[in-house]
């Protein structure tokens, strides 16, 4: 039988992908630790930094791809995810001929890993040791013990909202999101409203959050700088993601006065 990606839609293989290209960056490092031969992923986007010694040939962004640099490379199989990829550009590869994985957006981790459980399985019948492992960690949910806005862009704000894999992460670990009755996924909400919550996370990407560029905007809120690749690439790295995310919230969460607040700051 013909495979079906996370979305329903045939993925016609012809055997295990030999010639792969990913057009997302979590994606890449997934399908490179335990389960390729590095020479097997022939193109990946500019974002993709992980593993940090890819040497795949680079295709461009994951929102605005090089379509025609990923057709010249004959990939026998593209990996895409329905929120970062564009469907015209999907469209476009299938109608080369290329078989195209793609991914649904995640909303929690436990959907994020049983869709990698099964693109995995499916295209090259492994299990990667990091899989289980993850999984494992991922199950305890921590009582919640602070509420906080989570920008994840500036100029304008954006937040998280209702039924993302980032806010189930901090949801497990005890960090309830101001906004996650929100109707919307991606909220742009003004600034003052994001005032109401204990605290406020900053990561790195895909806006760089910094330590002089966003806590300023929140000044009655305790800050926590966290990196975003651990907050929202579900992969292997959600292995240290969790040690890492509770030791760096729990550090800079749980003494009020640790980071110095700035006030008057225009945000035009």
């Amino acid at each position: 039988m013909t495979p079906v990606d996370d979305l329903g839609e045939p993925v016609p293989l012809t055997g295990r992908p030999r010639r792969v290209v990913s057009l997302v960056p979590s994606l890449t490092e997934a399908v490179l630790t335990g389960v390729l031969d590095p020479t097997s992923l022939v193109g990946a986007t500019d974002y993709c930094t992980h593993p940090p010694d890819l040497g795949a040939a680079r295709v461009g962004g994951s929102k605005y791809p090089d379509v025609d640099r990923v057709l010249a490379l004959r990939p026998d199989l593209v990996l895409a995810n329905s929120e970062e990829n564009r469907p015209e550009d999907v469209a476009r590869l299938r109608a080369d001929g290329i078989p195209v994985w793609v991914t649904e957006a995640p909303a929690t981790v436990p959907t994020a890993l049983g869709s990698l459980r099964r693109l995995l399985a499916t295209t090259w019948d492994v299990e990667p040791p990091w899989l289980p492992a993850a999984e494992d960690l991922w199950r305890e949910v921590t009582p919640p013990w602070t509420r906080a806005v989570i920008p994840v862009w500036r100029k304008p704000w954006v937040v998280l909202g209702r039924d993302t894999f980032a806010g189930d992460v901090l949801r497990r670990l005890g960090v309830l999101n101001a906004f996650a009755d929100h109707p919307d996924r991606y909220p742009r909400p003004p600034l003052p409203d994001l005032q109401r919550a204990d605290a406020v996370i900053l990561p790195d990407e895909p806006y760089a959050f910094t330590p002089t560029d966003g806590p300023q905007f929140f000044p009655t809120l305790r800050p926590a700088h966290v990196s975003g690749r651990h907050l929202t690439w579900y992969g292997p790295s959600l292995v240290a993601a969790r040690p890492t995310l509770e030791s760096a919230l729990t550090t800079q969460l749980a003494d009020p006065e640790r980071t110095t607040r700035q006030t008057g700051v225009d945000d035009t």
